[in-house]
């Protein structure tokens, strides 16, 4: 019997068959790639991320193991309350570096939250824990009027009445607080401020954005929290856990934020609105003031969860543009830590953001002049190039800062995490995750070096609020973190290198008299690092008002410049390195 052959009609069958075999094949691997990619709780036995996103996992050599760290804890019961499983419970708190009493030494202000916030009861009291300039503190709230019982989220310092000591102002959920300092007693004047905002506040930052001499402040409320005890047994799946519904950012409408102008009178007159920054749509955690297109006027970049963020540029006639768009830096994602520093050294201030689980943490390199047009303000994200994308996957990172931690000349990174999601087995209990310590190394990005450079940070726990500074005045920089649900962790660099540093500490007659806003350019050789006095940013939180730098084998700065505020330059030079530089305008 002879064979038939194929016609027309069987091989077209034949042709389109292998066609769509071909067809689903891709898209099987693509989806594997996809689910295998994005799964933060993939993990191998080692704990670095499965998957494809392995390639880009980074051996530690032990000689890139130059930081050093010894570890304290201050006793601080932060929220001895129960979990409810209700958001504000869960996002506070943090943590504030200032030298209240201007004897040299920071002190450190943290802010709590306990209680039942179903009833409304507030319990857990601030600390504010005295350097005694020996390594030693002693939480000194209730002699000096700072013992305060409120849901807690941030603390900052500043001298908003220009009488050349520190003020304090707590954000919280519920009614903020404005503390003046009068001379070392503290005494609350928030009504008569105008500044005792009863919304859902999370962080705040302190710049003088019109140039007038007084300090005015920034507000990011986050979102309508209302409870409602039916809302509790509702709840979707996310990453395998089971999320309730109060504890959904998403759940909530966002509230806007509030631009408190500085009258110079000691009250503050909220122009959010009409100066263009309320930010009305997103869920806002934190802000920072910044001069990233450098022309002498702050500019502000908002850190907003579930929506994106707001990027505005100071117009200078006491407005901002939204520029958010045309930036490139106003991702739609899970923002809450910033940290601002040049990372690459080339003489603008560059911008990390930490981010929730699977979202990568966003270090975005200013471009300022890049594109041949230097009015254009834009940013490109480029974490994964300096290795800092993929290993933050399974994260979510919290309270950020870029510091020389090595006095190596260049900035390093610290990140705070501690996860959203519940223990499966007891709700009233958060996952734990990792602190990490990146040093950055040459040319090369990146390397995490945390756990070999300080034992307990091989153990996990749940972060929230961080900040940095030399309290010790030894000239290496350390790190206050808060522990959610537990205390403060106290990071003491020990670090042996024989890196030299420089800090400067500014002052100046009639406003703003700590000089916020000021930018100090330290030049050794060709190589010049800048910094801008505080505008770090973190989660909730405060490092030193100082800028600190980290000169490697230089034994002599060349060039100190100092631009002021109002504009005027002072410049010093052949300044000897390892001290405090104290420049008075």
């Amino acid at each position: 019997m002879s064979k038939k052959r194929f016609n027309k009609r069987h091989q077209l069958m034949v042709r389109w068959s292998v066609v769509t075999v071909g067809i689903a094949v891709v898209i099987a691997v693509l989806f594997v790639w996809m689910n295998t990619r994005i799964d933060p709780m993939a993990r191998n036995d080692d704990g670095s991320v499965s998957g494809l996103t392995s390639v880009l996992d980074r051996t530690v050599d032990q000689e890139m193991v130059t930081f050093r760290f010894d570890a304290h804890h201050l006793n601080f019961p932060h929220f001895s309350s129960t979990r409810k499983s209700l958001l504000p419970e869960d996002m506070g708190s943090g943590l504030a570096w200032g030298d209240y009493d201007n004897d040299g030494d920071d002190d450190l202000l943290a802010v709590n939250f306990s209680g039942d916030v179903v009833r409304g009861i507030p319990m857990g009291k601030s600390a504010l824990f005295k350097n005694d300039g020996n390594g030693k503190f002693q939480n000194i709230a209730s002699d000096i009027g700072i013992d305060i019982s409120l849901f807690g989220m941030s603390p900052t310092w500043a001298d908003y009445d220009n009488d050349g000591d520190l003020d304090l102002y707590l954000t919280a959920y519920g009614d903020n607080v404005l503390l003046r300092n009068d001379g070392g007693q503290f005494t609350d004047v928030s009504a008569q401020a105008g500044t005792n905002d009863k919304r859902f506040s999370a962080g705040a930052s302190w710049g003088d954005y019109d140039q007038d001499g007084d300090l005015d402040l920034y507000v990011t409320n986050y979102v309508d929290f209302i409870y409602e005890e039916s809302d509790k047994a509702a709840a979707k799946r996310q990453y395998g856990a089971e999320v309730p519904f109060t504890l959904n950012p998403s759940s909530y409408a966002p509230q806007a934020n509030s631009l408190y102008r500085n009258n110079g009178d000691g009250s503050f007159t909220d122009v959010a609105q009409e100066a263009g920054v309320d930010d009305k749509d997103g869920r806002s955690l934190g802000a920072t003031w910044f001069d990233f297109e450098g022309d002498g006027d702050l500019d502000l970049y908002v850190a907003n969860d579930v929506s994106k963020n707001g990027v505005y540029q100071n117009n200078g006639d006491g407005t901002f543009t939204d520029i958010g768009a045309i930036s490139l830096a106003a991702d739609y994602r899970g923002a809450m830590g910033l940290a601002v520093g040049d990372v690459d050294t080339d003489g603008d201030d560059d911008l990390l953001v930490t981010h929730w689980v699977a979202q990568e943490n966003a270090l975005y390199e200013n471009m300022l002049g890049e594109w041949g047009d230097s009015d254009r303000v834009s940013f490109m994200d480029t974490a994964e190039d300096h290795g800092l994308g993929q290993i933050s996957l399974h994260m979510v990172g919290w309270a950020t800062g870029l510091v020389d931690l090595d006095n190596d000349g260049l900035l390093d990174l610290w990140v705070v995490n501690g996860h959203t999601l519940e223990e499966e087995n007891n709700q009233t209990q958060l996952q734990k995750q990792d602190m990490q310590l990146f040093r950055q190394v040459g040319d090369q990005g990146f390397y995490e070096i945390g756990s070999e450079s300080c034992e307990v940070l091989a153990e996990p726990f749940v972060g929230r609020g961080g900040a940095h500074a030399d309290y010790d005045n030894d000239g290496d920089v350390d790190i206050a973190v808060l522990k959610f649900g537990e205390g403060i962790l106290l990071l003491e660099n020990t670090s042996e290198t024989t890196g030299h540093w420089l800090r400067v500490h500014l002052s100046q007659e009639g406003g703003n008299k700590f000089a916020i806003g000021a930018k100090v350019s330290v030049r050794t050789g060709d190589v010049v690092r800048t910094k801008q006095v505080g505008v770090d940013g973190s989660y909730l939180s405060q490092h030193q008002i100082d800028v600190q730098f980290g000169l490697g084998d230089s034994e002599l700065v060349d060039e100190v410049v100092v631009t002021w505020p109002n504009g005027e330059v002072t410049t010093q030079r052949n300044v000897l390195v390892d001290r405090i530089l104290e420049i008075v305008r």
